[in-house]
C-alpha cells in the first residue's frame, strides 16, 4: 500500500471531535384508540378488538358533617306526671293560709288580750318542738321550715278557749304532730286534719277546760279582764237553755267577735275576708267552702221555717260558732280533702249536713269538728269514685 493511499492518521482527540454527536432518541408517540366497529367499521375489519368504555363512576354524597352538642347546662330530668309546673311551693302555700288566719288571730287578741296571745304563741312553739324531736326520734324526712306545723299550731289555738291552761296547750300540740301527723309517716301521709285531731281529744279528755269561755273584753275598752268572769257561746245557750234563752239577737256583735267562744268562734266577718283571700290567690277553690256553707244553711233554714221558735235562724249559724272556719281554712286541707271538683262538691255537703245535724239535735252544741274528722275519713272512698276517665281511655257497654 502506498504512502498516498494510506489514511491520514489522527490523535485521539481529534478522533473525537471528529466524531458526530448521537441524535436523540424519538418519544414513542400515542397510539391512537382504535375506531370501534359501531363507528367507522374499520376496527373489525383490521382485526383490533374495540375498547370497552369505562363506566363513569356515580357521585358520592359527601357525608353530612355531624356536630357533637355541647353538653346542657341544666339535665334533661324525665319524670312521672303531672308535667305541670307551678311557682307555689308547700311553704308559700302555708305561709298564705297563716296570713289569711291573721285578721281572725288580731281580733281575737283584741278581744282577749295576752291570754289569747300567749295561747297562740304556745301552741305554735309546741308544734314545732313536737315536729323537730319528732324528725330527730322518728327519722321522718321533713323540714321545719315548711311552715306546716306553724299552720296546725294556729289553727289548734284557733279551736281553743283563750284562756285555756298552758300544759292542756302543749298536750293539744303534741297530740296535732305525732298522734295526727308524723304517726302517719308526716304531712302529706295523715288521712284525719291534725289540729281537729288534737280539739277532738281534748274536748273528750277535758270537757271542762274546753268549755270554758271567758267574756270577751276589748284592750281599749276599760273593761275587766278577759278570764276575770266566764260565758256561754250563743250555741250553748240554744243547746241548753232553749232559743228564747238569747233575747234578741245582736248579729252586730258576731260578726266583729264580741261574743264568748275560742278564738276561731268569734269575728265572722274577718274569717270569711281571709277565706275569700286564699280564693282569690286560688290557694283553695269555692267548692268545699261553698258547699259546706249552703248545706248547713239550707238544712237549718228547713227546720227554722218549721218552728222558728226552737230553731235559730240560718244567718246565725253562719256568725255564730266555728262553721266559717272549718269551711274555708279546715275543710279545704290539701291531704285530707278530695282531689277531683265533683268530690270537692259531695265532701262540702257531707260536712254542712253532719255539722246541722249535730247543732239541731246532737249533744254538742258545735258539729264542725266532727263532721269534718267524719269526711276526712270517707275522702279515699270519693276520691275512688269520683276519678275523672283517663284521656283517650274508651269504656266499653257489654250487651246485656
Amino acid at each position: 500500500m502506498s504512502e498516498e493511499q494510506k489514511p491520514e492518521e489522527t490523535t485521539a482527540p481529534e478522533a473525537e471531535e471528529a466524531k458526530p454527536a448521537a441524535a436523540p432518541k424519538p418519544k414513542p408517540t400515542p397510539r391512537p384508540a382504535a375506531k370501534t366497529a359501531a363507528g367507522t367499521g374499520e376496527g373489525s375489519a383490521e382485526g383490533e378488538v374495540p375498547a370497552k368504555p369505562k363506566p363513569a363512576k356515580p357521585a358520592v354524597p359527601k357525608a353530612p358533617k355531624i356536630e357533637i352538642p355541647k353538653p346542657m347546662e341544666k339535665p334533661l330530668i324525665v319524670s312521672s306526671s303531672p308535667h305541670v309546673r307551678t311557682t307555689q311551693s308547700t311553704s308559700k302555700i302555708m305561709n298564705s293560709v297563716v296570713l289569711a288566719l291573721t285578721p281572725g288571730a288580731l281580733v281575737g287578741i283584741y278581744f282577749f288580750g295576752i291570754p289569747a296571745l300567749f295561747t297562740i304563741i304556745l301552741a305554735i312553739a309546741g308544734c314545732l318542738a313536737t315536729e323537730w324531736a319528732c324528725f330527730k326520734w322518728m327519722g321522718t324526712k321533713g323540714q321545719l321550715k315548711d311552715s306546716s306545723a306553724v299552720l296546725t299550731g294556729l289553727l289548734l289555738a284557733m279551736n281553743l278557749p283563750s284562756n285555756s291552761p298552758w300544759w292542756m296547750t302543749l298536750l293539744g300540740s303534741a297530740v296535732a304532730i305525732f298522734i295526727g301527723k308524723q304517726l302517719y309517716g308526716g304531712l302529706g301521709y295523715n288521712p284525719f286534719n291534725p289540729a281537729l285531731v288534737a280539739r277532738v281529744f281534748l274536748l273528750i279528755a277535758f270537757p271542762v277546760q274546753m268549755t270554758t269561755w271567758p267574756t270577751p273584753s276589748p284592750l281599749f275598752g276599760g273593761g275587766a279582764a278577759a278570764d276575770a268572769t266566764t260565758t256561754a257561746t250563743p250555741l250553748g245557750v240554744i243547746k241548753t237553755d232553749g232559743l228564747a234563752k238569747l233575747g234578741t239577737l245582736n248579729y252586730g256583735d258576731y260578726l266583729m267577735g264580741n261574743v264568748g267562744g275560742s278564738l276561731g268562734e268569734i269575728s265572722a266577718i274577718a274569717l270569711l275576708i281571709g277565706g275569700i283571700y286564699l280564693i282569690a290567690r286560688r290557694i283553695i277553690t269555692w267548692h268545699i267552702p261553698v258547699s259546706f256553707l249552703a248545706t248547713t244553711l239550707i238544712f237549718c233554714g228547713i227546720f227554722w221555717g218549721i218552728n222558728p221558735q226552737k230553731y235559730a235562724d240560718p244567718f246565725f249559724h253562719l256568725v255564730t260558732g266555728g262553721l266559717v272556719l272549718g269551711a274555708f281554712f279546715m275543710a279545704t286541707d290539701y291531704v285530707t280533702s278530695p282531689m277531683t271538683p265533683k268530690g270537692m262538691l259531695i265532701f262540702g255537703i257531707g260536712c254542712g249536713l253532719l255539722t246541722a245535724l249535730i247543732r239541731l239535735f246532737g249533744g254538742y252544741p258545735e258539729g264542725v269538728s266532727f263532721a269534718i274528722l267524719l269526711m276526712n275519713a270517707v275522702t279515699p272512698l270519693i276520691d275512688r269514685y269520683t276519678q275523672p276517665t283517663k284521656f283517650g281511655l274508651v269504656v266499653r257497654k257489654e250487651n246485656a
